[in-house]
């Protein structure tokens, strides 16, 4: 449509079809209109259509905001697309009166945006912490059981993982050691050797990057030439409090090296607060535990005894560790670690045990920690690749569980992958 700025007399108004925009009279008594080759119905002032394609910007009217509000109250609004159509439903749809509902859920699911607004449950990579398992070698040695997962050489595969951690946000490491068979003992003497393997490690995690937080595990089954977290007696009975002494000296070597968060795996009773105690006795106040409150006998831990080499050489773990069957017993656990100085609450395994995360969290303002072992890794990593699951996608859903659950922190060997979904790389 061409049109032109002109100006008229006041008095021949009448004689033009006129856009009348902002109208202002001029020292010479003249108004401004927009003559129009075409006499509209309903004038005008430009039609808008945020779907078309331009070469380059929206060319604009220049009209001052008076200008534009004089306008649409003298009528002329802009035109704006029209309303949508309703879509129309299948052929054979039935037709019935909508139902008298005054709330309808569905409404705050309709589009992803909101369904993000209203997600309830987050996840980040500063969720995580990465189990690392460590050998004395220099090669990185893959672990048969759980695909993607290696025995990583301390000096040189070590530090490069955790640097791909940390790239995508991942800043937590718990560290587990292989230890040679000719340091194994029947008491773990070699778990407080200020020069073994997990304390050289931590002195060069810490050496490379200050900020790393690094877990360690309390535990004698690595270390243990019976393959059990505690002593054992002749007649195969775990010996609690003196295992606990034991416990206490590692504790405070890892601590010495630099570890961030003692973690007791042994589920021996009391050790909490003999390993509070005995950090505090030797200036390591600072230190946090990380109780593995709730440690169920389970059988998902298979492949995590192959990664380390740690099965026990006889019976089973179910005189210290909790029967699977028990829901109650875990708040026993959870007042005692509470009340010994446990800062952080911890169950393992994850994803089969729900519940108990949920329970812990609703009976402790602690912060909770979940474990998604070995087990679980690697039937998620098996199914994948067998094509009968989605791996990433279950993978991602199975760590928003256990967040929904009510844990704050995640152990889970999925960290580096979900956390490079997360910040949107690939694999």
């Amino acid at each position: 449509m061409a049109s032109s700025i002109v100006n008229v007399p006041f008095q021949a108004m009448k004689g033009v079809d006129c856009h009348y925009v902002g109208l202002k009279p001029s020292t010479s008594s003249k108004f401004s209109c927009v003559k129009t080759a075409i006499r509209v119905p309903s004038p005008r002032l430009f039609v808008v259509r945020a779907s078309e394609k331009h070469d380059g910007p929206i060319k604009k009217l220049g009209l001052s905001d008076a200008e534009c509000e004089a306008a649409v109250v003298a009528g002329n609004v802009p035109e704006a697309p029209p309303v949508p159509p309703k879509p129309a439903a299948p052929a054979g749809t039935p037709v019935v009166p909508s139902y008298p509902l005054s709330r309808r859920p569905r409404r705050n699911r309709k589009s992803p945006v909101l369904r993000a607004a209203f997600q309830e449950t987050q996840i980040s990579p500063a969720n995580f912490v990465y189990p690392l398992f460590l050998h004395e070698g220099e090669e990185d040695t893959p672990i048969g059981a759980m695909p993607g997962c290696y025995r990583l050489g301390w000096r040189h595969g070590l530090v490069e993982e955790v640097a791909k951690a940390r790239d995508v946000g991942v800043n937590s490491v718990v560290l587990f050691p292989k230890v040679p068979d000719a340091l194994k003992s029947p008491i773990g003497e070699e778990s407080y050797n200020d020069n073994g393997l997990v304390p050289r490690t931590i002195r060069l995690l810490k050496d490379k990057y200050p900020d790393l937080v690094i877990y360690t595990d309390v535990a004698l089954d690595p270390y243990n030439s019976d393959g059990h977290d505690g002593i054992v007696r002749e007649d195969g009975v775990i010996m609690n409090d003196e295992t606990t002494y034991q416990l206490c000296k590692q504790a405070v070597s890892q601590a010495r090296a630099g570890a961030d968060v003692v973690s007791p795996s042994d589920m021996m009773d009391g050790r909490v607060g003999a390993i509070r105690e005995a950090l505090d006795a030797e200036g390591f106040q600072h230190v946090s535990i990380m109780s593995y409150t709730a440690k169920f006998a389970s059988s998902f831990y298979g492949p995590f005894r192959e990664a380390l080499d740690s099965n026990p050489r006889f019976g089973d773990k179910k005189t210290y560790q909790m029967n699977p069957a028990n829901y109650r017993e875990a708040l026993v656990e959870t007042h005692e670690d509470e009340s010994e100085g446990a800062d952080i609450l911890l169950v393992k395994p994850g994803l089969p045990y729900l519940d108990i995360i949920r329970l812990l969290r609703d009976n402790s303002s602690l912060p909770i920690a979940a474990y998604q072992v070995s087990g679980e890794y690697s039937m998620i990593k098996a199914g994948g690749v067998l094509k009968m699951i989605d791996e990433e996608k279950v993978m991602m859903e199975s760590l928003m569980c256990l967040r929904r659950a009510g844990a704050d922190i995640i152990l889970t060997y999925f960290a580096l992958q979900a956390a490079r979904c997360l910040c949107g790389e690939k694999r």
